[in-house]
This record gives C-alpha cells, sequence and structure tokens, in this order.
C-alpha cells in the first residue's frame, strides 16, 4: 500500500509539472517571426517606465536584446536619423502613405509613397507606441522626408504620429522611439549628434517644441 501510494503522489507531480509546463509554453511567441519585422509594440512593463537607463551590452529591461527590425536585403551606408512628427492628432503608414502618393519631387516626378523609413503610432490609427517599417526600410531605399539630398539618401526617417508643437509624445511612444535609435544606433555606427530633429536639416519646427531630442538622441 505505502508503494501503490508513492507511485500515485509520483505520478500526479508529473502531472501537475506537465501541466504548469503546457501552459508557459503556450505563452512563447509564435516561431513566425517576420510580424516582428512589420510591426512592434512596446511592452506593458517598459511602457510603465519608459525611461529606464539603459547601459550599452545590456538588454533594457522588457525589450528584446535582438534588433526586429534588420532588413533582409543589404544595409544602406546610413549615416544619420532624423525624427519628425506628423503634426496631426491621428495617422498610420497606410494614411501616410496615400497622402505622400499625392506628392512631387523637384524634378516633378511622383513620390513613390511614404517618405519615412519608420512610423511610431499614438493610439490613433495604429496602436500607442506601435513602431512599423515601411517599403523604404525593407527594401533599404532611399527616403523623401528631410528636404536635403544628402539626409534624403543616408538619414532614416523616423515619424511619430502626434503634433508635439501642442504636446509631448505619449509614454509609449517616448519608450519606443528611445528603443528603435538605440538600436540603429548600435547597428549602424551612428554617433548621437547624427540623430536629429527635421529642423536640424530644414527650415522648420519639426520634430515640435515639446519632443524631447536631446533625451532621445542621447
Amino acid at each position: 500500500m505505502i508503494v501503490r501510494g508513492l507511485l500515485m503522489f509520483g505520478f500526479v507531480t508529473v502531472t501537475t509539472l506537465c501541466g504548469n509546463g503546457c501552459m508557459q509554453s503556450a505563452a512563447l511567441p509564435p516561431a513566425d517571426i517576420s510580424r516582428a519585422h512589420r510591426s512592434w509594440r512596446v511592452p506593458d512593463a517598459a511602457r510603465m517606465n519608459p525611461i529606464s537607463p539603459y547601459s550599452p551590452g545590456t538588454p533594457s529591461p522588457g525589450f528584446p536584446s535582438i534588433n526586429p527590425w534588420k532588413p533582409t536585403v543589404a544595409a544602406r551606408d546610413w549615416k544619420y536619423i532624423v525624427l519628425h512628427h506628423t503634426a496631426s492628432s491621428n495617422g498610420s503608414v497606410e494614411s501616410i502613405h496615400e497622402t505622400h502618393l499625392q506628392r512631387k519631387d523637384n524634378d516633378g516626378n511622383p513620390w513613390l509613397g511614404i517618405g519615412y523609413h519608420f512610423v511610431i503610432g499614438n493610439g490613433n490609427g495604429m496602436g500607442d507606441g506601435a513602431i512599423e517599417p515601411t517599403f523604404r526600410w525593407k527594401q533599404q531605399l532611399h527616403g523623401a522626408h528631410a528636404g536635403d539630398r544628402e539626409y534624403n539618401q543616408q538619414g532614416v526617417g523616423i515619424v511619430l504620429v502626434g503634433n508635439f508643437d501642442e504636446q509631448s509624445p505619449s509614454p509609449a511612444q517616448l519608450a519606443a522611439v528611445k528603443r528603435l535609435v538605440q538600436i540603429l544606433k548600435t547597428e549602424y555606427k551612428i554617433s548621437s549628434d547624427r540623430v536629429v530633429g527635421h529642423g536640424k536639416v530644414k527650415a522648420t519646427n519639426c520634430p515640435g517644441k515639446y519632443f524631447p531630442l536631446y533625451e532621445v538622441s542621447r
């Protein structure tokens, strides 16, 4: 009877452990990671503490330690990161793309579409803090965002949805842009002084007076 009891106890223990393990496995990310290249959302833990200090070489708490936006084609010779705001209350990759399709360059040629490489949503049109690369990033094409040839050819254009002449980016947006800038700086050896606002390149208020440019660039 004692042996039989011990065997039954062992069976229950193993079954319980298996049950817990299966539940944990269900929480793991799917094997297909291609979605990460299309859109990435700041984890809740990071959004609650969006300005956690980050030491080079140490993964920031709540964030992936790899580049989820690494292109599958040869990278361009990126030297700058140019930050923008949409100066609107809402927007998405799709809506900006449709607007930019109506524009023409100085030679009268229509734009290819959205001029930025990344869009960061504010919850109106895209998720708050969602990062989405555009076709320009995926294909490693020049940008159409800076109004300057050098910065278009070698500058990664990042736009945050919102008007930062009226208010600051949301905590989720701020955490997201810091993480994206951090990864791009590391991946392409871009120094902090080459992370600039659009106003550095062209006479404009973009990305707005309430955008913490110094904080993000560092």
